[in-house]
């Protein structure tokens, strides 16, 4: 059963982390009986769950399954209609999340909730700042912030504006920010998925001293490897009810997979069915961006999934954006089979036929408080329009529900708010509308980060059934898993270069990390 799991991308050896046992005794935090209902949809069927200080206790189950919603309503974001809340055994119901962290409850979310407009220090104490009569001490904030990341062992500028920070250092400032509380529960939402195996180590690190403080800690996380180095008990939901609750120790990653999905997962990829022609869809020629990347060439066939392989860093992201026109590059040619291409912004690239879904996508890639039919017809809103430029809805629900049926969007209607829909339902989402637009090449980025097992396993199927249709697929993926299961040959950076281009079925993990590490010196070919 080992193929289900999600595996680190890094082959070295994580950082040991010591482990603390619990305390027993009064649970700190319990939820009995928790219905939670959306629209008619029942997302919480009577759940119970309990938190003992000084445990992290892992909460598992596919997108759906109802993991957030609980959190929520254990952070105050959300009220139930039935249940009770129990905090150091006395009867409680926290009104809002500001009342839930006044207690000692915080919540790190997936889905980042800085405000990217301040800076660092601002975002860690936002509505708590120090203050000084009226104004806010500035000094006194910035040394209680740079205590929070020192905690952390991580350093980043205290003034830096959040907007301008990677993805990676985003997650450790809500991290931190969630620490300046002192919380007593803190809710950890997937907090490796975008961090560095040395990153995750010290993140493992302060886990550790949190648990020897007495802090009882919900880790909610699809993997099923970093719940081995910290967890010590598991809880599964799935379609919003308790399926189990048990010690770690006495568990197994296959019982807990089941368990997630219902049945056995025998396979983590679907079979291969598409074939690659000798086609060159997109041709990509010595493009380069100062201080992002130098000198990148490759080709992408017809019908082919090329992998984009490499360390954060290496410049993976930053040629997709360039080949979409988000970020202009200094030299270089792009050609559409025997068309060249002047791409001078994602307008370009889209009329092109051109697609990139970022890893990040409810801030790049949805409109989250707009519907499932506005988000499929958003990039082709002309398709659904009349001749004087109106909607016309009827056909934007057809057009939504088509792709509803074909992709499996598990969704009430074609007019549920996007942000109210599961990571793996709003992926499908961002899928939908490049498909609207008819796009023949598309880069996936991090497609199934922060998604389970199940809808993992959907995606893969997806992005199979677009090569077949003839569609060049480009996927960048951290996870050398993904890439060595889903691709036909793999492009491998380092350095801001593409140091070798490899047949998947030919290549092992141990010859992409040599090249992702510098340590080959081989000019590779273009195709």
């Amino acid at each position: 059963m080992e193929a289900v799991l999600q595996t680190s991308s890094n082959t070295a050896t994580a950082p040991a982390v010591a482990r603390i046992e619990p305390a027993h005794g009064q649970p700190l935090l319990q939820l009995q009986g928790i219905c939670k209902r959306f629209l008619g949809v029942t997302a919480l069927d009577g759940v119970s769950l309990e938190l003992r200080r000084g445990e992290v206790h892992a909460l598992c189950g596919e997108n759906g399954a109802g993991k957030s919603t609980l959190m929520k309503v254990m952070s105050g974001q959300l009220q139930p209609e039935e249940g009770q809340i129990f905090f150091k055994g006395q009867a409680t119901r926290f009104g809002s999340s500001r009342a839930a962290e006044a207690a000692g409850i915080a919540m790190i979310h997936q889905e980042l909730n800085l405000v990217p407009h301040l800076s660092v220090a601002e975002n860690i104490y936002l509505a708590r700042e120090p203050r000084r009569a009226f104004f806010i001490d500035r000094a006194r904030l910035h040394a209680d912030a740079r205590r929070c990341l020192a905690r952390l062992g991580i350093e980043i500028e205290l003034t830096a504006m959040v907007r301008t920070l990677s993805v990676a250092q985003r997650q450790m400032v809500e991290i931190a920010k969630a620490l300046s509380i002192d919380a007593e529960v803190l809710i950890m939402d997937e907090p490796t998925s975008s961090l560095t195996e040395s990153e995750t180590g010290q993140l493992f690190k302060v886990i550790a001293e949190l648990k020897r403080a007495g802090v009882a800690i919900v880790y909610i996380t699809h993997r099923l490897d970093e719940m081995a180095r910290i967890v010590d008990r598991v809880t599964v939901l799935r379609d919003g009810r308790h399926v189990s609750t048990d010690d770690f120790a006495a568990t197994t990653p296959d019982q807990i997979v089941e368990r997630m999905v219902g049945r056995a997962l025998d396979e983590k990829f679907p079979p291969r069915t598409s074939v690659p022609t000798p086609e060159v869809l997109l041709s990509v020629a010595g493009l380069s961006r100062r201080g992002a990347f130098e000198g990148v060439s490759f080709e992408l066939r017809r019908g082919e999934i090329l992998g984009f392989s490499g360390l954060m860093g290496a410049g993976r992201t930053e040629v997709a954006r360039a080949v979409f026109g988000a970020d202009l590059p200094d030299a270089g040619t792009l050609r559409l089979g025997a068309e060249l291409l002047h791409i001078r912004s994602p307008r370009d690239a889209i009329r092109s036929g051109i697609a990139y879904l970022s890893e990040d996508r409810k801030g790049h890639g949805l409109a989250i408080d707009m519907s499932v039919a506005q988000n499929v017809s958003l990039a082709n809103s002309a398709a659904v329009a009349s001749r004087l430029g109106f909607i016309r809805f009827g056909e934007e629900d057809a057009v939504a529900q088509r792709y509803i049926d074909s992709l499996g969007i598990r969704t009430p209607s074609t007019r549920q708010i996007v942000r109210l829909l599961s990571g793996g339902n709003q992926q499908k989402i961002v899928i939908a509308k490049w498909l609207f637009r008819d796009s023949r090449v598309l880069f996936f980025d991090e497609p199934t980060r922060g998604i389970d097992v199940g809808a993992k396993y959907a995606i893969y199927k997806l992005l199979d059934e677009l090569a077949a249709l003839g569609i060049g697929v480009v996927l960048i993926s951290s996870e050398l898993p993904e890439i060595l299961g889903m691709t036909d040959r793999v492009a491998v950076f380092h350095a801001g270069r593409i140091s070798a281009v490899l047949e998947t079925r030919k290549t092992s993990p141990e010859e992409i990390m040599h090249h992702a590490s510098g340590r080959s010196a081989v000019t590779p070919p273009l195709s």
